[in-house]
């Protein structure tokens, strides 16, 4: 599944999102162990079954190099797994996610215009603790960043394989779903204002999220 926006960049993770998180298909999920820790507690994600939106809380910004995208909306949806998908005694829960749409974006250098285009399957999964820990994975090359203009630059996600994307999510009304300088790996090709020797980028963005099957609810991570 793709997403492409002229005069847009990055991506999640999006999350990631989303990513956010940042975001979830409703394909059926199931609870998986995290490579994070072998000794890692129960995780449960409630409501089971409920559909969510993730949406860009403020700016999302992606730095490789010396070139800085910020981005003011992204949106994305997702399904909390249903029962017994939904706990896991020893690990996380993780669910497939769709790959997160950016817009309203602007690069760093003058005259660029970015275009980023969002692919493969993407998953997320949260991690009941102190704090609670999020991880999405993007898929190999899934996400290409293209600018035009006065540098002509493509930068791809993930180049070599997977990338896990770390954040924490925080139970809330709404919950929220944060990336804080997590590095994402990056390669970068073009002339003259392109980065090309970034092998890594820096992503920030915090993504509310709501519970669009009963809005009265809210997504939580327990034990």
């Amino acid at each position: 599944m793709s997403r492409t926006r002229t005069a847009a960049a990055l991506g999640l993770a999006a999350a990631g999102v989303l990513s956010v998180a940042s975001a979830t298909s409703t394909a059926s999920a199931s609870a998986a162990p995290s490579p994070r820790s072998a000794a890692a507690g129960s995780t449960t994600v409630t409501p089971a079954g409920h559909a969510f939106t993730a949406a860009l809380s403020g700016k999302a910004t992606l730095k490789a190099g010396s070139v800085t995208v910020t981005c003011s909306v992204s949106v994305a949806t997702g399904t909390v797994p249903a029962a017994p998908g939904n706990h896991n005694p020893a690990g996380p829960v993780s669910s497939p996610i769709t790959p997160p749409t950016y817009s309203s974006c602007t690069a760093s250098i003058p005259g660029v215009t970015p275009t980023v285009t969002t692919s493969g399957a993407w998953s997320v999964s949260m991690q009941h603790g102190s704090p609670i820990t999020a991880v999405m994975t993007v898929p190999a090359g899934g996400l290409v960043l293209k600018t035009t203009g006065l540098a002509n630059c493509t930068v791809t996600t993930a180049p070599s394989g997977p990338a896990n994307v770390s954040g924490t999510w925080t139970n809330g009304a709404p919950p929220s779903l944060t990336f804080t300088n997590a590095t994402v790996p990056v390669s970068v090709t073009g002339g003259f204002g392109c980065p090309t020797s970034a092998t890594t980028s820096t992503f920030n963005a915090v993504y509310k999220v709501t519970d669009t099957t009963d809005p009265a609810q809210q997504i939580t991570v327990a034990p």
